[in-house]
């Protein structure tokens, strides 16, 4: 779809994209003039496709006779302000399911106008997505989370936060909290967050009390303050609050890395670290037919890619548009997956296994585990000098179930090549291989991927690393070129919740007016939260 002709090509091949009655939800509730959710959102579509700004998008709307067209503007329609398109953006994400709605009702039309059919190939990959939330160190996230729950606090239940309000918090938590270098090093800090730490449990504790109202335990920010707490510290052997070393930290896929999105996680991948989430792009990749994305999936960054696989093809046969082939790099793919892909919904996967990382392998001089033949119908492996394994036992590793085979001593250790095989001065050789379904899927893949057949498919242009990556993926890509990952984290887009702007307020204030606790953005996926204890006792046993 080229610049000048977009418009004319949507209305000549799909004519009405999006009708209003499908998102009748989406306009403003605040007396605003009610544009069309379905004009804004193609509007949407074609400056992705053009890669335009709001205000460029609106002046073409205002302009250019093909974006008219495609929309079904009269020649004469003044058109709208570009502040209309981020509004209404923010409403589509604020809508739980409606960007997804948006995605299924493209791809519906795209399949009644023959664009889009199932069978043929697809192909799926991942990239980072920066959390719309300031970068905060784990001393400024004990500060800027005890500062947020005392502001909700402060209007939710002024007269009993009062009496809790110590002299000296005004100027340490009346602003946003930001610390750059501490004099002292090291102990300075644990000695400020140990601060931290003690007026935030005087909160907690007063929070579970017998006499205070319950509802104010259930305040988002208080809960956020009590699960940051059972992340970062923990009670001595003297029952002293201390701040955690960064050893003993609960894994990233437990801790959340700002108060005002607890779906923000950090993640490191290869020479990418970022603190976000991880978005998975499904396309159509066939010489004949236009690429179109077909799925998305946001997920926190620590699900790995593997997670996805069998969740994106279930959701793919929902639709009705499972591939006849899927390519995928190594982060999606294993024997159990192929196995599955094929049995389930007859997909066939294409991608790299994991190749094997045994010492022996890697060293290219040493007996791997293919150089071993197994012997299935008696339970036994063969090793290249002919000896014969002599026990067969089930092993998990992983969650995975394997099969290893275990040698004798007394053949392993006068054996020429023991040095070849392995690295123990004493003990016997033993190997571990899937069960037989699998270990035949691995085998014939790794050798496969030595093979000029499996290398081509994944050295073409049209499915791999060739598109550049938009800055904030969204449905509205669905007619586009799947986005890959490039060298560099995307900018992170505009602070989005107001706490973090909020004028410096005196916590002795009192506030007699209620407010709505804010939102977050929602995500598609996002299935994996945060466990933990619900009461300041259990939090205890936790720290």
């Amino acid at each position: 779809m080229s610049e000048g002709n977009s418009g004319d090509a949507i209305r000549g091949r799909l004519d009405v994209l999006f009708e209003d009655e499908e998102f009748a939800g989406l306009y403003p509730n605040d007396g605003r003039p009610g544009l069309s959710p379905g004009q804004l959102a193609l509007v949407s579509v074609l400056q992705f496709a053009e890669n335009l700004s709001d205000r460029a998008a609106a002046d073409a709307v205002r302009t250019r006779t093909d974006w008219k067209y495609a929309i079904g503007l009269e020649l004469e329609d003044p058109g709208f302000d570009h502040s209309v398109l981020c509004e209404s953006r923010a409403r589509l994400a604020e809508q739980d399911g409606a960007a997804d709605r948006l995605l299924q009702l493209m791809l519906v039309r795209l399949r009644e106008a023959g664009l889009l059919k199932a069978g043929g190939r697809q192909r799926t990959d991942a990239t980072h997505v920066l959390a719309a939330v300031r970068t905060l160190s784990r001393l400024e996230l004990a500060g800027e989370t005890l500062r947020a729950a005392l502001e909700e606090l402060a209007e939710a239940a002024p007269a009993w936060l009062a009496p809790l309000i110590e002299p000296e918090w005004d100027k340490r938590y009346g602003r946003r909290v930001e610390i750059g270098k501490l004099p002292g090093g090291k102990a300075a800090v644990t000695t400020r967050a140990e601060e931290y730490g003690r007026d935030g449990q005087k909160i907690l504790a007063a929070g579970w009390a017998a006499s205070a109202p319950p509802h104010l335990r259930r305040l988002p920010q208080v809960e956020i303050l009590r699960r940051v707490w059972v992340h970062h510290y923990f009670w001595d052997a003297d029952g002293c609050l201390r701040w955690r070393d960064g050893r003993t930290l609960p894994p990233a896929s437990l801790r959340f890395d700002s108060p005002y999105d607890t779906d923000a996680h950090y993640c490191v991948k290869r020479d990418t670290a970022w603190s976000g989430y991880r978005t998975h792009f499904t396309e159509t990749c066939d010489e004949d037919r236009p690429e179109l994305v077909v799925h998305v999936a946001t997920t926190i960054s620590t699900v790995q890619n593997i997670e996805l696989t069998d969740t994106i093809h279930d959701d793919l046969a929902e639709r009705h548009l499972l591939p006849a082939e899927h390519v995928v790099d190594s982060g999606y793919i294993s024997p159990a997956r192929i196995e599955r892909a094929q049995r389930v919904h007859g997909i066939t996967l294409l991608g790299p296994v994991v190749a094997d990382h045994s010492s022996q392998a890697k060293a290219n001089s040493g007996f791997d585990t293919a150089a071993f033949t197994i012997d299935w119908d008696n339970e036994q492996a063969i090793c290249p000098r002919g000896a014969t394994s002599v026990s067969w036992t089930e092993l998990r590793m992983k969650a995975n179930a394997y099969l290893q085979a275990r040698f004798a001593e007394a053949d392993c250790r006068p054996c020429p090549d023991r040095t070849r095989c392995t690295s123990s001065a004493t003990r016997p050789r033993s190997i571990a291989v899937l069960p037989r379904s699998l270990h035949e899927i691995q085998t014939r893949n790794r050798l496969d991927q030595q093979t000029k057949a499996m290398a081509a498919p994944l050295r073409d242009p049209r499915r791999h690393r060739s598109h550049p990556l938009p800055k904030r993926p969204g449905p509205w890509a669905a007619t586009f070129p799947l986005p890959r990952p490039g060298p560099h984290p995307p900018p992170a887009r505009p602070y989005r919740d107001g706490l973090q702007h909020r004028p410096r307020r005196r916590l002795d204030r009192h506030h007699t007016q209620n407010t709505t606790p804010g939102h977050t953005l929602p995500h598609p996926v996002l299935s994996h939260r945060v466990t933990c204890p619900t009461s300041p006792a259990e939090s205890r046993h936790c720290l």
